[in-house]
Formats: C-alpha cells, structure tokens, sequence
C-alpha cells in the first residue's frame, strides 16, 4: 500500500504522472546500450492529510547515490551561491574558529571550502564515494555515508552537537524523511541553527517545472508542510527567504522549539499566508497540472518537429538529471537531438538514460555549429549564454524549455 512518508496516510490522489522513466542520473557507456534498461513509474502523489507531493520508493537510495554523476562545482553561479551563504550565516549568526559546522550531502566540499578558508571547524556527510573523495582531496573532513537518526548520535559522541546544520537540495532526496529530521534534532546543539534549501513547490507548479521531477526526488515541500515536519519533530521554522535559484527555492532557517531566543519572523507568517492564498491546502490547487504539462510536452514537441522539417541542425546543452525527465517524457532522441555537451567529464562520451543521447565536451559545439541550442539546464540559462556567446557567429540560436518554449 503508498502510503505517505511523513503521516502514514494512504495515498490516492495523483499530482502528476509522467509515465515510466530511466533513473536520471544513470548515464550509460557504449557497451551498456544493447543491454536492458530499467524504467520506473515517474508518478507523484499528494497525502490529503499533511499535502506532501511525493513519489514511492522504486529504488534504494544505496542504487542511486552511492557512486553519482552531479559535483556541484561545475557551476559559476552555484559556488557564488555557497561563498554568499558563507559570509552571511558568519556576519549574522557571528560563526568562529570555536563553532561546528556540518553539511548533509556535502557533495564535493562546494561550500564547505568557504568556512575552512575563514578556519572555522567543518564535517561534510557525503554518500557517494566518487564524490566525496573530491572534497577530501581540498582537505575537508567528509564522512562517506547517509545521514540518519544513528550517525547523528555517533556524531555527537565522536565530535560534538553542530552550532550548524546546513542542508543544500538533500532533503527532496531523502526517503525516511522522519528518520532524517529526528538526525537533525539530535545534532543540532541547544543554541544551533539549521538551514535547509530545496524548490519550492508553488514555483513547480506555477512555472510548469515538471522537469525537476525524478526518482531521485522523493518528496516536493511547500513551507506549509515542511513547517508541519519540522513541529513534528520538535524543531521550529523562525525565518525563511525566498530565493531565485533552481527555479525558485526557498531557505528555512531552524532551531530547536525550545530555544526561546530566537523568535519566528514576520517573514515566515506571510509566506504562510501566501500559500493560503494559492490554496496549497485545498486538493483542487493540485488537480490541475496533468493537463497544463500535457499541453507543455505539445508546445515542445512542436517547436522540434517544425525546426526539423526546416532541416535545423539541433544539439543540447547540459546532461543534468531534468533534462532526462524532459527528454523521456517527451520522447526526444536522437531524431531531434543531434548530441548534448556537458562541462563534467563524468558524463562526456557517455549517452543519456532512456533516449541514448551522446555527450560530448563543449568544444564539440564550435566544431558542429548547430543551428539551436537547447539548454536543459534552464535555470543556468544566462550563465550558459554568455558562456556560449561565440555561437552568434553563425546565428546559432537558444532554446528554453521551461515554463514556455521560448527561442532566444
């Protein structure tokens, strides 16, 4: 029986089906392309009870993240994003060389390396190995693993309580959510503060972000519910941001109910109130987006099918884990797309799940000079044009997916 990972309600209310779908960060080697290849139901639910959108466990996390194809760094912008982060939490909270800092899913020590450079202590809880050992090699002290209710008590024992807990696009990804928030209040010290990002679900919604759907994404949060989650367990939500990256994300700053110190902010009860007013609690808010991505899948498919009746040479840009969601659920291959280009070597000459799309280095852009670029990594879209600003030699134009097809 689903039921719902939060409040143990049954499901049956669907958020949106995307039919059968690869796991969209298994790129495949030449060899692997004759062999069988496992796709699973991309269909996401929403609990009548406590409004979690979330998709079933199909895949241990163990298959998904223990070896994994995304480092964080290959981002300008997103590093930008973690050194910002850095001196704020510094410049607000006043962090020093006596606190504790520990970031869940730390990937290859992004943003870490921000707080060892100002000497303050830091640990990075990283599952996947290949990636973890790209941090350890900066000299950031990782620990290989998933982080749960028993390593936040061995943490603890073997260092100290965390005077922070940062958590970056980890909680989307985390099966047992009630077992990871419970790590979190046994971590966190009695004057400590947690800070979680992840997309915000009204902009899923809102700008048609059925892309960043996976099954590597087991639960999509609006604040009503993670506010819920976080009492739950003891902990209380005192301010939170909203902030442009992925789309559209918010920042929830933590700690535990009974610091007293820290009151909630007038930041937080208008959000509140915002999602209210979006009707995040009503089930009609939910019914609709079948149908607006059905139509979306149409505007795309259309584009590509004119381009090519034209003769338009197409290439992508970008492999990440959306782009796969898109691709198979719109059925483009290699009928529409020539090749894709990615700046992490990992994927480079490797295919993509599902659609056996190649992807070669960016250089393989100027050798080619495809007419349009579709850019699957859309919220780095300024970032990756005037990174490719050379291609207007040849008139080579943009394609953004998301929320309308718009050539740029």
């Amino acid at each position: 029986m689903n039921k719902c990972r939060f409040c143990g309600s049954t499901l049956k209310h669907t958020f949106i089906d995307l039919g059968m779908s690869p796991l969209c960060e298994s790129y495949l080697t030449e060899d692997e392309l004759n062999k069988m290849e496992p796709f699973y139901p991309l269909h996401l639910y929403v609990c009548q009870n406590c409004f979690l959108v979330q998709i079933q466990e199909y895949v241990n996390p163990e298959n998904i993240f223990s070896e994994y194809a995304y480092f964080s760094s290959y981002s300008q912008s997103w590093l930008e994003h973690a050194k910002k982060y850095c001196e704020k939490m510094i410049e607000k909270f006043t962090f020093n060389e006596n606190s504790f800092v520990v970031e869940l899913a730390s990937n290859d020590g992004y943003l870490l390396q921000y707080f060892v450079e100002k000497k303050i202590p830091v640990l990075g809880i990283e599952p996947a190995a290949n990636v973890a050992k790209v941090a350890q090699e900066k000299k950031i002290n990782t620990l290989v693993d998933f982080f749960t209710e028993e390593l936040a008590k061995d943490i603890t024992e073997k260092y100290r309580k965390a005077d922070l807990i940062i958590g970056n696009n980890v909680l989307a990804q985390v099966p047992d959510l009630n077992d990871f928030i419970r790590g979190v209040k046994v971590l966190l010290a009695p004057g400590g503060i947690t800070t979680f990002e992840f997309p915000h679900l009204i902009q899923l919604v809102k700008q048609r972000q059925f892309d960043t759907i996976y099954h590597e994404h087991f639960s999509y949060f609006s604040f009503f519910t993670i506010d819920k989650i976080f009492q739950y367990h003891g902990l209380k939500i005192f301010d939170v941001e909203e902030l442009p990256t992925h789309g559209g994300s918010l920042r929830i700053y933590g700690c535990h109910i009974e610091d007293s110190a820290k009151y909630v902010s007038e930041t937080v009860r208008l959000l509140k109130n915002k999602e209210m007013e979006e009707g995040i609690t009503d089930m009609e808010y939910y019914s609709g987006f079948q149908e607006q991505i059905f139509g979306l899948k149409r505007e795309i498919l259309d584009f590509f099918i004119k381009a090519k009746n034209k003769n338009k040479k197409i290439c992508g840009y970008g492999a990440p884990g959306k782009g796969n969601t898109l691709l198979n659920f719109c059925g483009i291959r290699t009928d529409f797309i020539d090749f894709t280009v990615d700046k992490n070597p990992y994927k480079q000459n490797k295919f993509l799940p599902g659609t056996h799309i190649p992807v070669y280095h960016p250089g393989k852009i100027s050798e080619q000079k495809p007419d349009y670029i579709f850019i699957l990594p859309w919220n780095l879209k300024n970032e990756i044009i005037n990174q490719l600003d050379y291609t207007r030699k040849w008139g080579a134009k943009f394609v953004i997916p998301i929320p309308n097809i718009e050539v740029i």
